[in-house]
Parts: C-alpha cells; structure tokens; sequence
C-alpha cells in the first residue's frame, strides 16, 4: 500500500469535527478504496482546550494555521475557516504555492478570489477541491465539472441556502411573518444572529458564481449576480402562490441567453408540480439543464456538519488516489470573461402585488401605464375580504386594497418602468411587491 496522505484540518468548527471523526471512524473504507491510509497529522484552531467530541490524540496542534499549511508533516490542507480574505486566504496560497492540495468549503473565498487560486493550483501542479463549498452534501461540483462534460450546459438553477428554505418553507405552512419565522429560526440554530448574509441572497450568490463557472467554462464573478432576499415576502404573497399553483422560492439561476449570461438570486414563483417546489425545509436542491442529458435535479442536505464534511472527503478521496481534473472544468487560461446580461433584459412573467388606493381611476391608471410598455396581463386578483381586513383592520372605508397582477412574458426594463410611473401617479400605498414566475 502506498504512503498514507497526511492532512492537516484548519477549523475544528461543525464540519471540521465531524471530518476529522469520519476520517478516524471511516479509516479501514477509506483505506481500501484509495490504496492508501488517509490520516490527519495537524490541525488548528482558535480554541485548543475546547471539546469537539473527537480525539485529537497524536495529532499536532498548531496555533498558527499558516505554519500548519507550510509543515513538512503535512501533504494535504483542508481548509474548514471560512470568510473570503485574511487568515483563510494566505492558508491556502501558503499550501498551493509549496504544490499542496487543498480542499476547501469555503464559497466566499472562491467567489472573491477563486479564478486566481485556481491558476496558482494549476501553476504548482497542485489540486484545489471544493465539492463542499456549494450545496452541502450534494455532489453537483463534480456533476457538472466530470459526470456532464460531454454535454452543454444551458442552465443550472437551485435552492442553495437552507436556511431561506426553511423560513419560507414554514411561512407556506404556518402563516408566519418573516419576522416570527426568523426569530424562530435563530433560536433552533439555522439562522445565524446576523442572518443578512442568508436571508439577503449573498450566501446563494456566491455558490451560484462558482456553478456558472462550472456550467459555462467562465471565469468566477459573484459581481456579475444580480441579488434580492427574501425579507419582503409576506403571508399573502405565499398564499397568493398557493392559489394560483405556485410556490415561492429563493432560487439561484445562471442561464445562457441570447444577451449573455444571467445571474440572478430571487424570490421565485415555481409551478407546483416542478422537483425543486417539493423541496421543504433546509434541504438544497439543484437543477441542471444540459444536452444531450436533459435535465437532472438533485437533492440533499445542504448544510450541517456530517453533509458537507462527505463532501470534504469525497475531495481527499481524489487527492488520495492523485486524480488530477482541471478545478474549474477547464484550464484557468481557457476560462473566459463571460458576457454578463444586465438584469433589465430579463424576460419571463411576473407577479405583482400593488396596494391600490381606493379612488376613482386608479385601476384604469395602472391598467394604461401597463400598456404603455405593451405588458399583457394574465390575470387580476382582489380578495375583498382578506384584503380588506389587511389593509384596513379597523374596518374604514377606503383604505387600500391589495390588487394582485400576473404578466404575460416581458421585460423587467418594462416591469419597472410601468411600475414607476404607476407610483408617480400617486395610484399606489406603498413599493410594489414584484416576484418573478418561472413557468420552464
């Protein structure tokens, strides 16, 4: 049997324990798989005294992550650190330019700086895995990097971050505000006491970068996506989408248009009968639409410690058995610019919930600033009664009302136009709720 691969692990967070314990546990299989031992011989972290639950017997502990990188008793760096500069960063230029593996689950740091740790991987003759750093334990990064690359890929789309999921899973269910479900969620552990980078779209805009990546053989530019959250999403939006045979998703998409590449993260309307609307809670999901394949969905944990450290070890694996793959797909020098497509140009259906003030013209208002920008509308809605007792809980005459609209297929430069002059007219409440429809 060859000589074992020797790890060293920077972060001993959830999924840094769990990988070191499967590494430990998983010894024999993994052994027997890769024709060679896999075992940690470093690790680093903040807190040396803290217990994980793991043994850490034998293992060197180095308080300084980039000395444990440049140690002669470490072949492979796993880097379980996070955030897209600082420490995280010189860790992995430290192993990749002495020609050490990296895997990595870190999606800032590739969205901010991946194209150019790719180059130097390739440079020293070193591998740069990152299997966990998109949707968890699901393996889309070598689905569409090895399993598809007879084919072309026109568009990859998915529920990237569990933790929108869940809130909008519960709101659906429960009709619960954002708010409550959120709160709710900080206390159970799947938000984050900041949850910005969650619940305003980042986090899925980043994992989105590194998959048009993939997907389009460009290089990575989480600059180009185009982001919305999904704080604005009410209880009546959702049950809206219920009745009209939607369901509300944030959805990361990258697709090839006859203007470019779209990247978009945004509260999306998806038929009910689609894979993804199945999805609930914190599970991922990830759509690939490709030829000759066709589409494929996959789906599975997209978080927690056990899903993304098999991830981490499905890269060592790799690196075990010295299977060498271009990281991005495609050597770095062959990754192109990529043409991004402004979001204006987006076309596709839309639904709209205005808040309509209670006065003579204003649904023909909006109906003429709507066909001056020749938007075609699929259906109106008013719930009188649930509208009313939201608009106007005291029960007053001639509060606002909330009017829904569905749109035909247009453009968002034509969605916000119309939707600005119907604010300037003075014929609606408060901003607009806009949400885009996905009908395949």
């Amino acid at each position: 049997m060859k000589n074992p691969l020797r790890i060293g692990v920077v972060g001993l967070g959830t999924v840094g324990a769990a990988l070191v314990g499967a590494l430990a546990t998983n010894a024999p299989l993994l052994a027997s798989r890769c024709g060679r031992p896999l075992i940690v011989t470093a690790v680093s972290a903040r807190d040396k005294n803290r217990d994980r639950g793991i043994s850490l017997e034998g293992i060197a502990w180095f308080d300084d992550p980039v000395a444990l990188a440049q140690s002669p008793e470490v072949d492979c760096v796993v880097e379980l650190m996070g955030g897209a500069d600082g420490v995280a960063k010189a860790v992995v230029e430290a192993a990749l330019s002495l020609g050490k593996s990296v895997v990595t689950a870190n999606k800032a740091l590739l969205a901010r700086h991946g194209t150019a740790l790719v180059a130097l991987a390739e440079a020293k003759g070193a591998q740069l895995n990152f299997e966990a750093s998109v949707a968890g334990g699901i393996p889309i990064v070598k689905t569409l990097r090895e399993s598809l690359a007879g084919n072309v890929v026109t568009r990859v789309s998915g529920i990237l971050n569990g933790t929108c999921n869940y809130i909008l899973s519960r709101m659906e269910l429960e009709g619960l505000t954002f708010a409550d479900c959120l709160a709710d969620a900080q206390r159970l552990g799947y938000a984050e006491a900041d949850p910005t980078f969650d619940v305003g779209g980042f986090d899925t805009a980043h994992k989105l970068s590194i998959l048009t990546s993939l997907a389009f053989g460009t290089e990575i530019d989480s600059d180009a996506v185009y982001v919305e959250g999904i704080a604005s999403i009410t209880p009546l939006d959702l049950t809206m989408a219920d009745e009209l045979g939607y369901r509300i998703k944030l959805l990361g998409v990258a697709e090839r248009t006859s203007t470019g590449i779209e990247q978009r993260v945004h509260p999306t309307m998806v038929p009910k009968n689609w894979a993804i609307a199945q999805v609930m809670g914190v599970t991922n999901a990830v759509s690939v639409l490709a030829e000759p394949v066709g589409e494929l969905t996959l789906v599975g944990p997209g978080a927690g410690g056990n899903a993304t450290a098999s991830s981490v070890l499905s890269d060592l694996a790799d690196i075990a058995r010295n299977i060498h793959v271009a990281p991005l797909g495609v050597p770095a020098s062959a990754l192109s610019h990529g043409d991004r497509a402004p979001m204006q140009r987006h076309e596709g259906g839309y639904y709209i919930r205005l808040t309509v003030r209670d006065r003579p013209g204003a649904a023909a208002g909006i109906a003429t600033r709507m066909a001056e920008q020749m938007i075609s509308l699929e259906s109106i809605v008013q719930k009188r009664a649930a509208a009313s007792r939201m608009a106007d809980p005291a029960g007053k005459s001639g509060a606002p009302v909330p009017v829904v609209l569905i749109t035909y297929a247009t453009s968002e430069n034509a969605i916000r136009a119309a939707l600005d002059a119907v604010m300037a007219d003075g014929h609606i409440a408060e901003p607009p709720q806009l949400i885009r429809i996905e009908r395949g």
